[in-house]
């Protein structure tokens, strides 16, 4: 089955400008999708349309076979997002925050308790339980980011850039948990500006640019197709024939 099936999307906004030009993309269940590209290549956008944050133009998108225009309530319940940015309710504590958050998504208060001590643990934040979120550090609110994304259980997880701006010990901290809810079953679908983040934790890359996928494959396919050795090298190939802009990605 498909954890994620989206067939020729487009976004096209009133200005006229196009932010997504015919994009398929079929990531499997179970499967640790890494999704790659310069800044205002699309990536967003295609979160924004697979969450509901925005109507897509044109084409299908579909979640667990869910429709996720048509039938969003079943989409979204199956869908995690932890996007770039902190958007978390600075005046709530850690605890509330997650135990809001459950109750969007339809958890009995009992769950909602447990899953909320079962993440503060996990994520190293039970110590901070009664503070209000504005008091965390930056990591702190990364971490709870992650944590609130994954509250109600989902399915499919969708990162976006979660290690933008993180330190070392963080990104691997992170990298190690994806990497274990992953084998668990959580499908996940990674956008980052890091090639070797990509390359570490990814069954399957794709490329985009433009509004369009531009390559798509394995680490080892990319490599094999653009006759190099490596993911930094397929990239190279892709920014050397014109197809990927250099700028912001990072090997």
């Amino acid at each position: 089955m498909h954890a994620l099936d989206i067939e020729n999307l487009v976004k096209r906004y009133p200005t006229g400008t196009e932010a997504l030009k015919g994009v398929s993309l079929h990531i499997e269940e179970g499967e640790f999708f890494g999704l790659l590209g310069p800044n205002g290549a699309g990536k967003s956008t295609l979160i924004h349309c697979t969450t509901g944050l925005a109507q897509p133009t044109g084409g299908s998108i579909r979640v667990f076979e869910h429709d996720a225009v048509h039938h969003y309530g079943a989409a979204r319940s199956a869908v995690g997002l932890a996007p770039q940015e902190l958007n978390l309710d600075w005046f709530l504590t850690l605890e509330e925050q997650l135990d809001y958050h459950g109750g969007y998504f339809g958890m009995s208060r009992k769950d909602r308790r447990e899953r909320t001590k079962e993440l503060l643990e996990e994520f190293s934040l039970t110590s901070k339980k009664d503070d209000r979120t504005r008091t965390l550090s930056g990591g702190m609110k990364r971490r709870l980011v992650l944590a609130r994304a994954l509250m109600h259980r989902p399915r499919l997880l969708i990162l976006d850039e979660p290690t933008a701006g993180v330190d070392v010990e963080l990104r691997l901290e992170l990298w190690h948990y994806v990497q274990r809810i992953n084998a668990e079953g959580t499908t996940i679908l990674l956008t980052t500006h890091y090639l070797e983040e990509a390359e570490q934790l990814c069954n399957k890359i794709a490329f985009i640019n433009g509004g369009e996928i531009v390559a798509t494959g394995t680490s080892d396919d990319l490599a094999r197709t653009y006759g190099v050795t490596s993911l930094e090298d397929a990239y190279l190939a892709l920014v050397g024939r014109g197809e990927l802009s250099r700028a912001h990605v990072t090997p």
